[in-house]
């Protein structure tokens, strides 16, 4: 399961696992399941769909098309975080200040920021630790670079990844969102706690519309 969890710590450089470095298409060393699907088989798995995939294979995609067909997203078996995710189109760089990240969090209207360091990677950060950093140390903190700050631990994940176990192990690390990786290990998008409410939440009014 492509699913990693990076220890709190400066945006130094960066912080992606190193299935994420530069991750080419093909590259399935972090896969621990080498069977391939089975023509019968009428579940597809995060690591089926990983390995046919990455290997040139377009049968996953058809078994997994045949896995969902009827169901609805929140019940099915794989469902890829891609479907869920938001676009990470918002970033700050390392040199940004905690006030400067604020304003851009406050301008585009959302609660997370992807932190480059070096147009790598270095973290992602969200507003409820922005402020709680400012409740702890002042005002004067506002005017604080994130290069000299211990930014949060952080999940990252394949856009392929199962949406179901990514959501164990977000609550597991107390973690409210995810990184989503794609194939170069550039930002794919970011999927949150609030993706998940209106995941399940819908499929509450249709259970109940029943």
């Amino acid at each position: 399961m492509s699913i990693f969890v990076s220890e709190p710590g400066r945006p130094i450089g960066t912080r992606l696992p190193e299935a994420f470095r530069s991750r080419r298409v093909g590259d399935v060393t972090e896969l621990s399941e080498s069977a391939p699907i089975s023509p019968g088989h009428s579940e597809a798995t995060d690591a089926e769909f990983q390995q046919a995939a990455h290997s040139g294979s377009f049968r996953a995609l058809q078994e997994y098309g045949a896995a969902a067909a009827g169901e609805r997203r929140e019940e099915r078996v794989y469902l890829p975080v891609a479907e869920i995710s938001s676009p990470a189109q918002f970033s700050v760089p390392a040199s940004a200040t905690l006030a400067e990240a604020l304003d851009t969090m406050e301008q585009n209207r959302v609660h997370h920021l992807v932190v480059f360091a070096e147009n790598n990677v270095a973290g992602l950060i969200d507003l409820r630790w922005l402020l709680s950093w400012v409740h702890q140390y002042g005002s004067d903190a506002l005017n604080h670079n994130l290069a000299h700050i211990e930014l949060p631990a952080f999940l990252t994940a394949s856009p392929e990844t199962d949406a179901h176990q990514l959501a164990r192990l977000m609550l597991a690390h107390r973690l409210n969102a995810a990184l989503v990786i794609d194939a170069s290990g550039e930002p794919k998008g970011i999927v949150t706690s609030t993706d998940y409410l209106k995941l399940y939440a819908n499929a509450g009014r249709q259970e109940g519309a029943v």
